[in-house]
């Protein structure tokens, strides 16, 4: 089994190289944001953790952690958003991990983790490869605005929250170009995969 990394910056559309492992090579996928949220929830390992660092004035009606609540602390404060990384992301690599040994005994060719952090998160050691997904900041923010329906404001905060284009090149095997077609990127696609498998 090989153990692939994509990552990116926000907008730069890793969800469509994704979908196309999974639905053209059958790839095994784990988004670390989608894992992370579900390890979130009630009597889930991360839960107790961030309950206990931001308080339950988080919590909704029905005692899950209001995501939009802790989005609008951890956005605005670089310090807080490290303290719920420093929270989330060792336990969410603890599972995978788990998980990797658990899937390296059935019968999985490409197993696929996509993260923002791959790299500061220390995935480099857990990956045979990891390729960085590009668009320039410009598509970004026209998808960003048009799919999210965030604003201008809000598109250059996050971004400007994320590593650089040369941090991604210096840290990564690979880049596939994003900013074209869809049809582009899978010919990138394939003759990287080819290369990998």
């Amino acid at each position: 089994m090989k153990v692939l990394g994509i990552t990116g910056g926000i907008g730069c559309g890793k969800s469509l190289i994704l979908k196309q492992l999974k639905n053209d090579y059958g790839a095994y996928i784990i988004e670390t944001d989608s894992l992370a949220h579900s390890l979130m929830k009630k009597g889930q390992i991360i839960y107790d953790a961030i309950i206990k660092e931001f308080g339950e004035e988080i919590l909704a009606s029905d005692d899950e952690i209001d995501r939009e609540k802790l989005g609008k602390i951890v956005f605005s404060d670089k310090d807080k958003l490290k303290k719920l990384n420093s929270i989330s992301h060792p336990l969410v690599k603890q599972y995978i991990l788990n998980d990797i040994k658990e899937k390296r005994t059935q019968n999985i060719k490409l197993y696929v983790i996509e993260a923002a952090l791959l790299i500061q998160d220390g995935y480099k050691t857990i990956c045979d490869e990891i390729w960085y997904i590009w668009a320039s900041e410009e598509t970004r923010i026209s998808r960003l605005m048009a799919n999210r329906g965030y604003s201008l404001e809000k598109c250059k905060q996050v971004i400007n929250n994320q590593e650089n284009e040369d941090y991604y090149r210096k840290y990564t095997n690979y880049t596939i170009n994003n900013e074209k077609s869809i049809e582009d990127s899978s010919k990138q696609l394939k003759v990287l995969l080819n290369k990998f498998l």
